[in-house]
């Protein structure tokens, strides 16, 4: 089950992990009885790492035992999401993931998949917006488009590295408009921040990033976010249409983190994980956090964690296919 802004009871959370590879409970000692690490696999100040202290802060008052959130970075995420997978399977080590889980594979980067870990909980998903620099003459993402059918190769866009989530975000869109994902090439970047400052200061004409990513340069006036590649607008920029409004097209993408673990946990430990992530996600203190910053919250229990997974890594792979950077 997978719904926006509602809530799995905790009583609900020990069927909520049954059928998910967890092990049969041991009859030792409740868990846990000792730190936990939480693997973050980028690096520390940015929207994953922020997402995972504020989670990690909340589970430890649940749980009663120090939450020691760990960045490990390198491989374009895959040392820590491989660290995730390859921990033992106590319950005293999990992490964050997060949707290049289900697109490094397909460039040949790593064998771990969404498959590879014990999904608990989805939390957060955050869906790229259309930003254009302030003074463009794009008022609408219709002239955008109008722009780019009247120019094929013109317009440049950036917000992330060759083959990231905001790449395959402009290749989806431009295919669910009938036009090759090559029609608008590719300025590689460090990430959303030096690509908003690219086009504030004119070297590309489009950055897909998601709208929180984007907020600094559009608070500053010097960017301005056309559309969004969600089903529903974000509250938190109630002004941004989507792309359905404006275009009637269905393309919807985003960047998501969840919780995991390795596979085979043990099923009480599962069960209270799943517990205490609902009780984290539904507190005054997450919500208030994550809306303060702009960033999408979603609920989803460990089935609608591990449905999201597949359909995304379904999706994935069909558009890095046609931009013939899928290795796998």
């Amino acid at each position: 089950m997978l719904k926006r802004r509602t809530f799995l009871a905790s009583a609900t959370a020990a069927s909520a992990v049954a059928g998910l590879g967890f092990k049969p409970a041991r009859a030792q000692a409740a868990w846990p009885t000792r730190p936990v690490t939480f693997i973050v696999p980028w690096g520390a100040g940015g929207g994953t790492d922020q997402t995972a202290r504020i989670v990690a802060s909340l589970l430890e008052k649940d749980l009663g035992q120090p939450i020691n959130v760990v960045n490990r970075t390198g491989g374009s995420g895959v040392v820590g999401h491989a660290a995730i997978a390859q921990a033992a399977p106590d319950g005293y080590t999990i992490g964050m993931i997060t949707v290049e889980i289900v697109m490094m594979h397909w460039q040949g980067l790593t064998e771990f998949k969404d498959t590879s870990y014990t999904p608990l909980a989805l939390m957060n998903s955050d869906p790229p917006g259309v930003q254009v620099k302030a003074d463009s003459s794009y008022k609408n993402v219709k002239d955008v488009v109008a722009a780019i059918k009247a120019n094929p190769g013109k317009l440049k866009a950036s917000g992330t590295g060759q083959g990231g989530i905001w790449h395959v975000a402009l290749a989806g869109w431009l295919q669910a408009m009938g036009l090759k994902p090559d029609t608008v090439p590719w300025v590689p970047s460090n990430g959303a921040a030096p690509a908003m400052q690219d086009l504030a200061a004119g070297g590309v004409d489009i950055v897909t990033c998601s709208v929180p990513e984007a907020r600094a340069m559009l608070d500053a006036g010097k960017a301005r976010s056309l559309a969004v590649m969600s089903p529903g607008r974000n509250p938190a920029f109630p002004n941004v249409p989507t792309l359905k409004e404006e275009l009637g097209i269905d393309w919807t993408i985003s960047a998501w983190r969840g919780i995991a673990g390795p596979p085979g946990l043990p099923a009480n430990v599962g069960a209270k994980l799943v517990a205490s992530l609902d009780k984290a996600y539904k507190s005054k203190d997450f919500q208030e956090f994550m809306a303060q910053r702009g960033f999408g919250t979603v609920w989803g229990d460990p089935q609608g964690f591990a449905k999201h997974m597949a359909a995304d890594d379904a999706k994935m792979g069909s558009v890095m296919k046609a931009l013939g950077i899928a290795k796998a």
